[in-house]
């Protein structure tokens, strides 16, 4: 009877056969190690230097490179990230090994992903982490566990929580002006380089002078968490990463 055994063999090599790797994923995975691993890890699960992309929404929302492509085109200069210089076809190379490696881990990982998470981020000292974040990480300077930060833990997933104090959010930078006159304004940065330098103010006026006509003072809400990212060890990461995660 060679049915049966035919038939065990193909049951075997089921799972094997469902995890092979195309061959535009195989070429995005070494394009990926060689451009893009060395911040967000060579199976893309992230480092201290840069987020999980398995956690990000924009890699699981992705239509064919929509959304990707423009990050590896683009950058993000205001999270530190350069624009990495590929082609379409290696830009598309990455895209499918990012697919192929987000279902390898979905596939790998079927219970609860929330609690996954944090058994694997939930190694640090919760202790150090708050006096991490009252002393040398200067983070109390902005933030209050009683305040913006109240359960905070609750509001995201553990993934999403390290991702969100490594690299919160855009948040648009502010310039106040003042005019030889004295005049000062304030708004939004909208443009600025060695020669002029443009905001919007509250009313929605878009205002521009030559930078040597005024003095100016740029805040960059984000500058310190851009700070840290030089400066954090990877024992901060995980002490600061308990800590918040008793902010419940």
């Amino acid at each position: 009877m060679i049915y049966p055994l035919v038939l065990w063999i193909a049951l075997a090599l089921l799972p094997s056969m469902q995890s092979s790797q195309p061959a535009s994923a195989k070429r995005g995975q070494v394009q990926f190690s060689q451009s893009c691993g060395f911040c967000h890890g060579r199976d893309a699960t992230g480092t201290t230097e840069g987020p999980d992309l398995m956690r990000s929404s924009l890699v699981r929302h992705d239509d064919n490179g929509n959304l990707i492509g423009p990050v590896i085109r683009e950058g993000r200069p205001s999270k530190g990230m350069p624009a990495v210089g590929l082609n379409e076809a290696q830009i598309a190379d990455v895209v499918a090994f990012l697919k192929w490696q987000l279902d390898e881990t979905s596939r790998a990982n079927p219970s609860d992903p929330h609690e996954l998470s944090l058994q694997r981020l939930l190694t640090g000292s919760a202790g150090a982490g708050k006096s991490f974040f009252n002393g040398a990480g200067e983070c109390s300077h902005c933030h209050s566990p009683s305040g913006d930060l109240a359960g905070i833990a609750k509001k995201y997933a553990p993934a999403d929580l390290q991702a969100h104090f490594l690299y919160p959010p855009d948040i648009p930078k502010t310039a106040t002006i003042t005019t030889r006159g004295g005049k000062e304004l304030t708004g939004e940065l909208v443009y600025h380089d060695p020669f002029s330098i443009a905001i919007k103010d509250h009313d929605g006026w878009y205002r521009s002078w030559p930078s040597s006509d005024v003095k100016f003072q740029i805040h960059d809400p984000l500058a310190a968490h851009l700070k840290l990212l030089h400066q954090y060890t990877e024992a901060d990461v995980h002490n600061l990463f308990a800590y918040l995660e008793t902010l419940k």
